[in-house]
């Protein structure tokens, strides 16, 4: 009895943990000062203000497709460029993934998503393995979208994934438009997220024979 007592007070308290799966993050740099409030379990709502229109679009994205609740906001060093901004968010949200799912107790650890934006076909699949790495497999036709630098994309992607000890790939299939996709990109990221975090009940402990991620 003793043991299903004890038991129990286990399962609560995983239970617990996943109810409460936030962060709140704050990063103040020479270059960058960024506050961010993430719920894993939220339902898609987003307030992101980085001063940079299309990255403020694509998070937006990316919150709503990944049935996350986020707030950012951003000042850096626009006059000079967006690298900093953009890598210094990519920073603050892989430490929120990683503080929010602590030890990731019966999360299903993987997750893929392929998602379609008119021509352009994005591929994003990710493993919560402990393991940072990063693959990004992206053919942008130009320098630019917009004002945007395509290629701090996977500046950012990079800063996710080593923040959060995610492995993390991510390519484009086919498409035309950068706009498209970029904006697969993020939507596929959310998607496989959210996949990523599910709880499932059969797990015990962690998905690892390590009995660690």
């Amino acid at each position: 009895m003793e043991w299903i007592k004890h038991m129990e007070q286990i399962e609560k308290v995983e239970q617990l943990n996943q109810s409460l799966r936030k962060a709140n993050i704050e990063r103040k740099t020479n270059e960058t000062d960024i506050k961010l409030s993430l719920n894993i379990d939220g339902e898609g709502n987003s307030s992101v203000n980085t001063g940079i229109g299309f990255f403020d679009h694509m998070l937006n994205l990316f919150t709503k497709h990944g049935f996350l609740d986020l707030q950012i906001n951003a000042e850096g060093e626009l006059h000079v460029d967006c690298h900093h901004t953009v890598e210094d968010v990519g920073i603050v949200l892989g430490q929120a993934i990683r503080d929010a799912l602590g030890q990731k107790r019966m999360i299903k650890r993987y997750g893929i998503s392929y998602v379609p934006m008119d021509e352009a076909l994005a591929m994003v699949t990710m493993d919560l393995s402990g393991r940072p790495f990063l693959v990004f497999d992206v053919g942008f036709s130009s320098e630019k979208i917009g004002s945007f630098e395509t290629q701090m994309l996977e500046e950012f992607f990079r800063a996710v994934a080593f923040n959060s000890d995610m492995t993390l790939h991510i390519k484009v299939l086919y498409g035309i438009n950068d706009h498209h996709k970029a904006e697969a990109i993020f939507k596929a990221f959310g998607r496989a997220l959210d996949e990523a975090v599910k709880v499932d009940e059969r797990i015990k402990g962690v998905m690892s024979t390590k009995g660690i991620l």
